[in-house]
Order: structure tokens, then sequence, then C-alpha cells
């Protein structure tokens, strides 16, 4: 059986990551017994750790990273939410083919699970189309091998942000809401007249620093 969760779908700066854990079904059970709970609700060390644990009982562990350009690509032609929505599913799919599951539970990005299940089943290969798939919101929360693979996709997700800060310097975490992360994009905007490639130009966020920017100018 797999669990198949993402990290990294609301940021501004970074890779959106999907994860997948495949395990046999009889060592599910121990998942649990080592702390495996939703990774939103851990500490960075306790995912590490858990992490190399879950590597060690599982099957496989399979990801696909999703770079701000291949975000942007999608989202730029509108729709925003249903696009993203998509590209997700096409992700998941990729990870359960790559893990070839009998049983798979995701964690829906879709408000209509159901849909989104549909939309996963449609882009996996024809020997895997009698693959079972649960699609459900809070996955994370409710499976533990959903939530192994919340971990998976943080951790991984985190190591590549700790990389791109020893590349750019402290940019905060990558999310709108994160102050640090807000005046990191004005001041590299001021003084380069560029974004980084490590940015989501279809933010609308983006939008709202131009002016933020356009404004400052004005009164100088």
């Amino acid at each position: 059986m797999a669990g198949v969760d993402d990290s990294g779908r609301g940021p501004i700066i970074g890779p959106l990551v999907i994860a997948g854990v495949l395990m046999d079904e009889e060592k599910v059970g121990g998942l649990l017994s080592i702390g495996v709970k939703d990774s939103k609700l851990l500490t960075p060390e306790s995912r590490s750790y858990l992490a190399q644990k879950i590597q060690t009982v599982a099957s496989k562990v399979s990801y696909v990273e999703l770079t701000p350009a291949e975000i942007d690509e999608v989202v730029m032609k509108g729709r925003r939410l249903q696009r993203l929505n998509l590209l997700e599913a096409k992700s998941m799919a990729k990870v359960i083919a790559d893990l070839k599951p009998n049983a798979v539970w995701v964690d829906a990005s879709d408000v209509k699970p159901e849909r989104y299940a549909r939309q996963i089943l449609d882009e996996l290969p024809a020997s895997l189309k009698r693959t079972v798939l649960v699609s459900e919101h809070k996955a994370d929360k409710k499976y533990p091998i959903v939530s192994a693979a919340s971990i998976m996709a943080k951790v991984r997700r985190d190591a590549v942000i700790s990389e791109l800060w020893k590349e750019y310097g402290n940019f905060g975490s990558g999310y709108v809401t994160d102050p640090v992360t807000i005046r990191f994009l004005k001041e590299w905007r001021r003084a380069h007249n560029y974004y980084p490639p490590m940015v989501r130009r279809s933010w609308k966020t983006l939008k709202q620093i131009e002016a933020d920017l356009n404004q400052t100018r004005l009164t100088e």
C-alpha cells in the first residue's frame, strides 16, 4: 500500500514536492509507534529523524519536484486553482506509477476529492487503472501512510530551501505570510530589477510588490 502527499503548494518561493511512500501493509501500524503524524504537527528535527526511520521501513519512496517555472507555465494560462490541482493530480499519478501499489491513499488537493481521484486515475497507465485509490481531505492526519508521505515531502522541500538559502541568503519560509520573505523579494527586485528563478511569477503577491515599489519611487 502507498500514501501520497505534497509540500509547498502555497509558497511563492521554491518547488512543490510530491512524495509517495510504499510499504507492506503489516508494517504500516508500526508508523504510529515511532511517532509518525501529519508533518505540520512536527518540529523540523522530528521530521528529519522520522524521515530516516521511514526510509528504512519503506519498500520505496518516490518524488516529483515541480519547479516554479513548471508551476508558472500551467497557472498563467488561467483558472489558477483548477490548473494547479490538475498539475498536482498528474504529478501524483507519476509517483503512483513509480510505486505500483495495490492500494493508495492520497491527500486531496481539490475541493471535490472524488474528482481529484478521477483525475489521478485518468493519468495512470493501463496496468494500474484498477488500483484502489482513496482520495480524502486531511488524509495526512487520518492515515499514517499518508502522514509518512507528508513527512518525506516536507523534508525534501526543506532540503531544497536550505540550499537556496546558501545561494540567495535567508529569505524566510518562502510563504507570502512571512514578512522576511516579502522583504527579501522587495529588496531583491529593487537591487536587481528582476526576480530570481526560485520565485513563482504567477503568484499575485508580485503584483502587489510591484505596486508598492512603484509607489515608493513616486514618493522618493
